[in-house]
């Protein structure tokens, strides 16, 4: 960070990351120019929230004016316009912070999603959030002067910046708290500085803010009537222009959709449109109103589970706190929007929420309304579940540990790939499964895998493929840790087709049940050979039965770690067991065949040693020693050429 201290005034430079953004803001929204309004004037109505909430213990932070406002003015010939709030304000720390930085993380896969397309890169912007810096937008430069409440007037700052490389900060003399954001508007942008222009954005954009937004109506000189009589000569004024309605107190008969997709924006800092919500108000025992969104897409710092995040939390209108984490469970971290409750003390703060009733009363509500909202999307709207999956489906695959009491609702709501279609879209749920199950099936078969290429290609899918029997195809990495906890759906137990012994149940005749005990009586020479051969580095070997066209396959005993499980570990950095696989081999292949009729013994265990290899490959992908296989594959190659 450069920076040069003159006549108090102090030079820095922007973080690198600010620099791109302002520079992709600039050049990528030229078609969403006026949501620079909203965003400040969204900012401003959160200062006088946080203001409002933290005048509960401290009344004198009011300064005597408890009547919260935002100012939106401009000047014509000056190309300036002006947002102006009394909320609770910055010191130069606070400057520093919010407007040098961009706090949050994710920022550096931010902008390895760049592409350098204007269309798609503005998209990233919504993930990412807009906020302080659209005003650069518009605005060649900007200064910011404001003051924290309680602070006195010489303590406070000035921020300039031209949106290049450096800003500047210098403490100056502010009677009146809150803040004051002057944007100088570009040349070719002189439209917004207009009456009627300005009106106009803020009735589209910050209607229902439950702050008051303000613009000067000029006053009008005496005059005379039609019929002769004099009219007053009337003062100029502070004008309303939003309704300054708290959207959610209103009725949801009063309201479109355009009105809740707007309120979502202004909350979330997101451009987009929501893809669904759900606006309630209970009344009985407990008294509460929420308002909850689904977003389009996911933010880039969805999976650092160490982010604050979570609902507004208002207390009989009253703003209390940002990201109440208690009202939502993690694994719905993606849902934005508030609740309003009548049941909770205006005091109240995060440690009194941790263990509070009514906070789990509320916490249990929000969570059966965003279930059941999912539920409804998935039932009506396939095209915009698939949307939300694609974006927030890892996320929701942490329920079945973390909510045991929602867990078959939540599996109703997962989507995977399977045999039954020919991509890896993840459009399959288990209600769908359950519905396609062949007469007397009464399991559900999955495989998990590191890609859906290795699933559908897996081995141990052949017998379910010639008996016509669907199974799951997995390949997300939570995918394995997900089955260790949710074992079972509408009563039919998940098996994994990769583990332990076939059981297919009543779908096996007693015919091919007894033609498998014959085989296994017939081949149990060869089976201790291929064993003997093998040493230490398989569990068992047994004569496959699931097997159809491939001459071997591995499997997982039922007492072990899966491999998936076992990967996963390893990159938490946990200690894993060493477990080994059981070798399961198709006796009727003609390979197989083939080798168990070598007399060679260092041959024959070069043979086995190859089969392992490429079975453990079709299963994992990966092989502990590559260089080897290849060295043994190469020998028996070159001894089946001479």
């Amino acid at each position: 960070m450069a920076e040069a201290a003159t006549q108090g005034k102090q030079t820095h430079g922007f973080q690198t990351e600010v620099k791109q953004l302002l520079q992709l803001m600039i050049h990528s929204l030229y078609s969403n120019k006026e949501i620079f309004l909203r965003e400040l004037i969204s900012n401003a109505a959160d200062a006088a929230d946080k203001l409002r909430f933290e005048a509960l213990s401290n009344g004198e932070l009011f300064e005597n004016d408890a009547n919260l406002r935002v100012r939106v003015s401009f000047d014509a010939d000056k190309n300036t316009v002006t947002i102006d709030d009394n909320g609770i304000g910055m010191n130069a720390e606070d400057a520093a912070n919010h407007l040098g930085t961009i706090a949050k993380s994710g920022t550096a896969d931010f902008f390895k999603n760049l592409t350098g397309d204007k269309a798609k890169d503005s998209q990233l912007i919504g993930q990412f959030g807009v906020g302080f810096y659209s005003a650069f937008i518009v605005a060649d430069k900007v200064v910011v002067r404001s003051r924290k409440a309680g602070d006195s007037a010489d303590n406070g700052v000035e921020w300039t910046s031209e949106g290049e490389g450096e800003y500047t900060v210098e403490t100056i003399n502010k009677e009146s708290r809150g803040t004051e954001i002057t944007l100088f508007l570009k040349d070719d942008e002189k439209e917004f500085a207009d009456d009627f222009k300005l009106r106009t954005i803020i009735k589209k954009y910050s209607d229902h803010i439950s702050t008051p937004v303000e613009m000067w109506k000029e006053g009008t000189p005496e005059s005379e009537g039609p019929d002769g009589k004099k009219i007053e000569a009337t003062e100029g004024q502070w004008e309303v222009i939003n309704k300054a309605d708290a959207l959610w107190t209103l009725d949801k008969s009063e309201l479109k959709d355009e009105d809740y997709k707007e309120f979502y924006k202004h909350i979330s800092h997101d451009f987009e449109d929501p893809l669904t919500w759900a606006h309630n108000k209970v009344e009985g025992s407990s008294e509460y109103t929420s308002l909850l969104y689904i977003p389009k897409r996911a933010p880039f710092d969805l999976w650092n589970r160490d982010k604050q995040r979570g609902l507004k939390l208002y207390v009989q209108r009253v703003f209390i706190m940002d990201d109440a984490e208690q009202f939502m469970p993690t694994y719905l971290r993606f849902v934005k929007g508030l609740i309003d409750s009548n049941d909770l003390p205006l005091n109240v703060s995060r440690e009194i929420l941790q263990d509070n009733k009514v906070t789990q009363s509320l916490r249990k509500a929000c969570t059966s309304r965003v279930l059941k909202m999912l539920e409804r999307m998935g039932k009506n709207d396939k095209e915009n579940y698939q949307v939300f999956w694609n974006e927030f489906g890892q996320v929701l695959k942490e329920g079945p540990a973390e909510d045991f009491a929602n867990k078959e609702q939540i599996a109703k709501l997962l989507r995977f790939a399977s045999t039954h279609n020919d991509d890896a879209t993840q459009s399959v749920s288990f209600p769908d499964y359950v519905e396609r199950m062949k007469e007397g099936q009464d399991k559900i078969y999955y495989l998990a895998a590191d890609s859906f290429e290795a699933a559908s290609s897996n081995p141990a899918l052949e017998i379910f493929r010639k008996k016509g029997i669907e199974v799951v195809l997995m390949y997300d990495r939570i995918d394995e840790w997900l089955m260790s906890h949710l074992t079972e759906f509408d009563g039919k137990q998940l098996v994994s087709v990769t583990r332990g012994d076939l059981d297919l149940g009543d779908l096996e005749d007693e015919e091919s049940k007894k033609a498998q005990e014959e085989a296994d009586k017939q081949y149990e020479s060869s089976v201790a050979r291929f064993k003997e051969a093998l040493t230490d580095k398989v569990k068992e070997v047994k004569v496959s039965h699931r097997l159809t066209d491939s001459p071997a396959c591995i499997v997982t005993d039922n007492s072990d770690m899966s491999p998936q499980m076992i990967e996963l570990m390893k990159q938490m950095g946990q200690e894993v067991p060493d477990v080994k696989p059981v070798f399961e081999v198709n006796m009727e292949h003609e390979l197989v065949k083939h080798i168990d009729q070598v007399q060679d013994e260092a041959q024959y265990k070069q043979w086995v040693e190859v089969l392992l290899d490429q079975a453990t490959l079709a299963e994992r992908g990966t092989i502990k020693d590559p260089g080897s296989f290849v060295k043994r594959l190469n020998n028996l190659m070159m001894s089946l050429a001479k």
